[in-house]
């Protein structure tokens, strides 16, 4: 082989070992979901655990990691699960949403493959099908900043998550079919902490979390509950809060904290104590009634062997009324010096220099149809249709499962309801207000996937467009789920610049199985790979698309 020939062929060889070595490393997982029985309430029940786990296993990933997660379905019934809080950039196929997969049907298997593309922070996972999630099969999903990216904070000794949530003692098959009947579901029965509710005066509990005296340890906690906000607290500790739904935060501290449903919040603790076992405590909020569950964090010596006596009975008390929670929310900042996920500065994004060219108000809708109770948004209670909205539109036959925009973004009442496919239009690329109003007298929560967004006030009344000269235009926190007090509103600011079809919805979850959710579409106009993949090949087709030709793949 001459010269001329041999250092073309080189310089390939060379470019595709690089290509390789470049790659994002990948992580697996494989997951067999079934059926187990515990009694997480002292009563035994039926609860839907992942390889024997419950909750189910944490996930430790770093930002770009490629995570392969093959689910195998052993229940009787269809299954999805669902990413809360990761953006899946460009990728709504890997959503998990009824919206936009076909679902694993029992006996079969799928597997998921997706990024935390450009993304560090704290999230969860859950079934999104069925009500299932009433049943567990939730756990935690962390996303670890790359080595080369600085984090706002000393290495703590280790990390752990915390899971909270209210809990129902009934199957979530009994508990779906009860809200099918146009039942609501009442008060839980209790509240869980890492599939525990704890009990507090016992001599030979076993701890949750254990500390070496003077370290510093980062917990995540995420409210993976049905519909309470909860308080979170550690007793005779501070913590100081370091970031929340995927964002760095200006780091203050607290002694304790609200955390909404869909929310997920991490914390620096600092074993600074006399040693001996301490409590944490999570309790509702916001509610007449008072549940709570109990963990234990230990001090151990260098060995592992405990350090000092057992827990005090006294819990700290948790805070009263919603304004201090609106307070607390009025705190929270964003960190402009911090890098996030990328090396540049994550506050160097000025939303507040954008020119908004559209607003979207957002209305609670209850009513009855056909003798039952549901729950919408803009007078439309969203239902499923048996084709995935994204399947239905990727193979042009959108016009036969569903209509676009049958909401309108300035509504003047919420009274009347309707039950149908609730997808709106989104011009890819556009600076969009969302103002999400609650004229109830019970706390709301917002959950918008495939996106981070900008919650720039929450306030009492009505909102206004005079209301904008109020907004925080410079550190709001970007994040995906924002709390919206009684008789109050909240304002989002975001850019539609993810391509796919995404679920907003509440994160109340019977609101949500009666309804209370949409879809935003966003499409790109120049159909390209640059803005959106193509379809898995192991996508699952279903409804009037199976069977169907493959439509012509996007392209660079």
């Amino acid at each position: 082989m001459s010269g001329r020939v041999l250092l073309p062929v080189l310089a390939l060889c060379l470019a595709a070992f690089a290509l390789v070595q470049a790659e994002d490393p990948y992580l697996y997982f494989t997951w067999n979901v079934t059926y187990g029985t515990i009694s997480p309430l002292g009563v035994p029940q039926q609860v839907i655990m992942i390889n024997n786990q419950f909750p189910g296993p944490n996930i430790n990933s770093t930002s770009n990691n490629n995570l392969i997660v093959n689910v195998y379905n052993n229940l009787d019934e269809p299954l999805l699960f669902s990413w809360n809080g990761m953006q899946h950039r460009k990728n709504s196929w890997m959503e998990g949403m009824p919206g936009t997969n076909c679902p694993i049907q029992p006996g079969k298997n799928f597997t998921y493959h997706f990024q935390p593309k450009d993304q560090i922070g704290s999230y969860f996972y859950f079934p999104s099908t069925g009500f299932q999630k009433a049943a567990g099969g939730f756990g935690g999903l962390r996303t670890n900043s790359r080595l080369l990216i600085p984090v706002p904070y000393a290495d703590p000794e280790d990390d752990y998550t915390v899971l909270i949530g209210d809990w129902y003692t009934k199957s979530h098959t009994a508990l779906r079919k009860k809200l099918d009947s146009g039942k609501l579901l009442g008060r839980p029965d209790g509240v869980l902490m890492n599939g525990k509710t704890g009990k507090t005066g016992g001599k030979d509990d076993e701890p949750l979390f254990t500390l070496k005296q003077g370290k510093t340890y980062k917990i995540r906690i995420c409210n993976v509950g049905l519909k309470t906000s909860l308080n979170f607290r550690i007793q005779g500790h501070s913590m100081k809060l370091v970031e929340m739904d995927g964002s760095h935060v200006v780091q203050n501290t607290y002694d304790s904290l609200d955390v909404h449903l869909g929310q997920c919040y991490a914390v620096l603790v600092t074993a600074d104590k006399t040693p001996r076992d301490y409590y944490m405590v999570a309790s509702t909020r916001f509610t007449k009634y008072m549940l709570s569950a109990t963990g234990i964090i230990r001090y151990v010596d260098a060995s592992g062997a405990k350090l000092g006596g057992p827990p005090s009975s006294a819990l700290p008390e948790a805070p009263v009324g919603w304004a201090w929670s609106l307070n607390q929310f009025r705190s929270y900042r964003w960190n402009l010096t911090a890098s996030a996920a990328r090396p540049n500065p994550q506050g160097s994004y000025h939303y507040g220099q954008i020119n908004i060219t559209r607003t979207i108000k957002i209305l609670n809708t209850a009513g009855q149809v056909d003798g039952k109770l549901r729950y919408g948004i803009n007078g439309v209670s969203h239902v499923d249709p048996e084709t995935p909205l994204k399947l239905a539109e990727y193979f042009g036959v959108a016009s036969k499962v569903f209509k676009y925009n049958t909401i309108v973004d300035d509504p003047k009442d919420n009274k009347n309801i309707v039950a149908q496919p609730n997808v709106l239009n989104a011009t890819f690329r556009t600076f969009i207000e969302i103002i999400f109003e609650n004229t109830e007298k019970s706390i709301q929560s917002w959950h918008l996937d495939g996106y981070s967004f900008f919650p720039v006030a929450i306030e009492t009344g009505k909102w206004s467009p005079e209301k904008r000269k109020n907004y925080n235009l410079l550190d709001a926190v970007s994040r995906h789920s924002i709390e919206v007090y009684p008789k109050s509103w909240a304002a989002i600011m975001l850019t539609f610049d993810n391509a796919g079809m995404w679920n907003l919805r509440t994160n109340l979850w019977e609101r949500y199985h009666l309804g209370q959710q949409m879809y935003f579409s966003v499409l790109s106009p120049n159909y390209s790979l640059r803005d959106e993949y193509n379809i898995p090949d192991n996508a699952e087709l279903c409804g009037i698309v199976k069977g169907m030709p493959m439509p012509k793949p996007y392209t660079p």
